[in-house]
């Protein structure tokens, strides 16, 4: 039994078995699902690690509770009081390596069609080891030579490689707003309280929307300057109206009966979210009042510290990407979410309304199990093919990884902060 147990625990650490082959009590689990679950982990875990390093209540504690704590810092060449493993320049650094880990897996597993080959082993498997790797390729990352010209370079790729993962994270959520209004809709079938939950979810949308703009308005504006906002959120308000409009408009109607008003809300949820992470990014205005002092404007006063709101942006940008990763991981990288990025839609009678939508409810992609036999822990449901693409599904981890680089460090407002 015992030789048992350490060849299942081998095979979850280095082998392609899932990792709930370590576990009995674990369900079962299909074998494409557990891999992408295994690789949000990790992001997860290196994204923890980041928050952690930009937070200044844990260096002042570690230097306050730790004994020698300085003696340290000198020891490892890490500054006198560990500045450089903590701070912008060292999330940088990290997200550095894991962006270059998930990169180099995006171009070990191109055009990979069978979950047979050798490549397509090393995707699912190898958890220890791919763990060290990630180690090793952040940890690595604070010994590279010319931190100034690195930090340079990488911030301007940082911001490139975020802003394509906004558009990813705009089309994950127009899918998903796809998902749920056409499930929704056809539940409406048999049950006409599905076309009250429909307007009710709508109305909490706009009204989070609109409630973000017009506090914006109120808190990131004044009657006299700050021109640049006022003109920000007039134009991303009109935005949002124009895309309500269009959503119901006969001709986008004709080509897309599932399009309505659930999806352009959601997506005017994220555009105020989108503007919100600006004008708090934005550096704050100062000018001088009546008696010649400097004032600062178009920032709102919540204080003393009057950057609070950048810890709410990297709370809600955090939290947001977390969710769209575990999304994509889920379901979005399946070939039946592929075909409604395209517009390709299953007929709405083929639909069982339920408030979870986002999983089929015998799971997709499944093998099927003979009754009364007892199968492994691990559902193997990629003998006939991929069920999904390993090469996009590590391009879109590594440009989480530039964006959750950009939105722990505020982007470029913090980013210009580590140059001298």
């Amino acid at each position: 039994m015992s030789a048992q147990c350490c060849a299942g625990q081998l095979a979850c650490c280095c082998g392609s078995a899932g990792c709930s082959l370590c576990c009995d009590c674990c369900p079962r689990i299909r074998q494409s699902l557990s891999t992408r679950f295994m690789y949000a982990l990790y992001f997860i875990l290196v994204v923890g690690l980041c928050c952690i390093m930009m937070s200044t209540t844990v260096a002042h504690k570690m230097k306050e509770h730790i004994p020698f704590f300085e003696d340290m810092c000198k020891g490892i060449k890490a500054g006198d009081t560990c500045e450089k493993l903590v701070g912008y320049s060292a999330v940088y650094r990290v997200c550095f390596g894991m962006a270059c880990f998930f990169f180099i897996f995006c171009l070990l597993t191109l055009k990979i069609n069978n979950s047979k080959s050798c490549r397509a082993h090393i995707h699912n498997g190898f958890w220890f080891f791919k763990l060290l790797l990630l180690g090793a390729m952040c940890s690595g990352a604070f010994f590279i030579p010319d931190q100034d010209t690195f930090l340079n370079a990488w911030r301007y790729v940082g911001a490139i490689g975020g802003f394509l993962f906004i558009g990813i994270q705009l089309l994950l959520l127009v899918e998903f707003a796809h998902k749920w209004n056409k499930n929704w809709t056809a539940g409406t079938a048999s049950n006409k309280l599905w076309y009250a939950s429909l307007a009710l979810v709508t109305l909490i949308m706009y009204s989070v929307a609109t409630g973000g703009l017009v506090s914006m308005a109120v808190f990131y504006t004044q009657k006299d300057g700050c021109m640049e906002n006022k003109i920000l959120l007039g134009v991303n308000g009109g935005l949002c109206l124009l895309i309500s409009l269009v959503a119901i408009s006969p001709c986008v109607q004709n080509r897309q009966p599932h399009s309505g008003l659930l999806q352009s809300g959601v997506i005017s949820c994220y555009v105020t979210y989108l503007t919100f992470s600006a004008l708090s990014s934005k550096p704050a205005e100062v000018v001088l009042d009546e008696h010649g002092k400097n004032v600062t404007i178009c920032v709102p006063n919540f204080g003393q510290d009057l950057y609070k709101d950048e810890n709410l942006v990297t709370i809600l940008g955090t939290g947001l990407l977390i969710g769209c990763i575990l999304y994509s991981c889920l379901t979005s990288t399946t070939r039946s979410s592929s075909d409604a990025l395209q517009g390709r839609y299953a007929a709405p009678e083929l639909e069982i309304a339920r408030c979870c939508f986002c999983f089929s409810p015998g799971g997709e992609d499944t093998e099927e199990q003979q009754p009364g036999k007892k199968g492994p822990r691990v559902i193997y449901d990629e003998k006939k093919g991929t069920v999904y693409i390993y090469s996009y599904f590590h391009f879109v981890f590594f440009l989480a990884s530039l964006y959750v680089m950009m939105t722990v460090t505020n982007w470029f407002k913090s980013a210009f902060r580590l140059l001298p």
